[in-house]
């Protein structure tokens, strides 16, 4: 017997017949992988873990940065990592406005380390957040968001007070390495006013670029460090040779005898105390030869012997090859 259709069923059949039938159930289509594209032709230079060492040393450079900026601006400011990744220098450079402004760095590595080109690490910061800096210098309330021309072009003193922040910022970045690296410095070589022209590093040069967020006030502006392959690839082979000579010697098994063998050529001060006695400043002015002075001990009694000022040994007083001396008794119990 054929199954009876109920109302609501029947309503339905009647409404998708009036619509022009049914309408075919959407499948559902999962969404496509997206894969990163790779460059075969240009391989890349920096693996994860290297690119984590330097996420980790400019993680503890914004800690500084935030505070230096505090103290220096006397207002919150708020300074984070945002991505530490390698590109091409002309991908950093096209991205720059004609007038932007450029940091040239130097890096001055450890004595005995690998010789390396002059090739500065390139520091930019938006106009916008340096400016309200420079406001804040000069004296403004920092609250005010400045308003800038995409040609906005740096005064003669605007290019001064520049320079005074940003070598702040250069100051405090070998406080950031200490942890790899703790003979590392760097300074400034000069200031390039038009990013564009600048030739000192070849287009074509592989940089680590590091992003920065710094917001002051209502303003968040973007602090970019691009170090060049040719100064990281140094680096990098002086923190592996550390690594490696920290865990040979970390091998070795630190037994009593060992530690012992290393600090029996120290040099350590002992003394004999005879006994104590409390003088009047009266007393001790007018001393004279051949006066004597009570220790209220025994003459047979023993003394104690200080090594480095701490009490270690009891002993007797006595006379060995015509010299005075002590015999070491016990040992001193508090």
């Amino acid at each position: 017997m054929a199954e009876a259709l109920s109302q609501s069923q029947i309503d339905a059949l009647l409404s998708s017949m009036a619509s022009g039938g049914f309408e075919e159930e959407k499948k559902e289509t999962t969404p496509e992988k997206k894969y990163r594209k790779y460059d075969f032709y240009s391989p890349k230079k920096f693996t994860k873990d290297k690119l984590k060492i330097l996420s980790n040393i400019y993680e503890n450079y914004a800690r500084l940065l935030n505070a230096r900026v505090n103290g220096l601006l006397r207002m919150n400011s708020q300074v984070e990592i945002v991505s530490v990744e390698e590109q091409r220098y002309y991908e950093f450079s096209n991205a720059l406005r004609e007038n932007d402004i450029l940091t040239l760095v130097n890096v001055h590595l450890p004595k005995g380390a690998e010789e390396i080109e002059e090739v500065p690490t390139v520091v930019f910061t938006n106009a916008e957040v340096m400016l309200l800096m420079i406001d804040r210098m000069l004296g403004a309330s920092g609250e005010e968001v400045p308003n800038i021309s995409l040609d906005y072009k740096y005064t003669d003193l605007e290019l001064a007070l520049y320079r005074d922040i940003i070598s702040h910022f250069i100051r405090i970045m070998r406080d950031g390495w200490l942890n790899y690296l703790d003979d590392v410095s760097f300074d400034i070589q000069k200031i390039e006013r038009n990013g564009n022209m600048m030739q000192t590093v070849s287009m074509d040069e592989t940089i680590a670029i590091v992003v920065l967020d710094i917001t002051v006030g209502k303003v968040t502006g973007r602090m970019n460090i691009c170090i060049p392959e040719t100064v990281l690839s140094v680096v990098f082979n002086l923190i592996d040779n550390r690594s490696s000579n920290a865990g040979r010697k970390g091998n070795i098994e630190d037994t009593a005898e060992e530690i012992m063998e290393c600090i029996k050529s120290s040099t350590l001060e002992i003394k004999a105390e005879l006994g104590q006695a409390q003088v009047n400043l009266n007393d001790i002015y007018n001393l004279h030869v051949g006066d004597v002075i009570n220790l209220n001990k025994p003459k047979d009694s023993e003394i104690y012997l200080y090594i480095e000022d701490q009490p270690w040994f009891k002993g007797k007083l006595g006379v060995q090859n015509k010299n005075m001396a002590v015999k070491i008794s016990g040992i001193y119990e508090e």
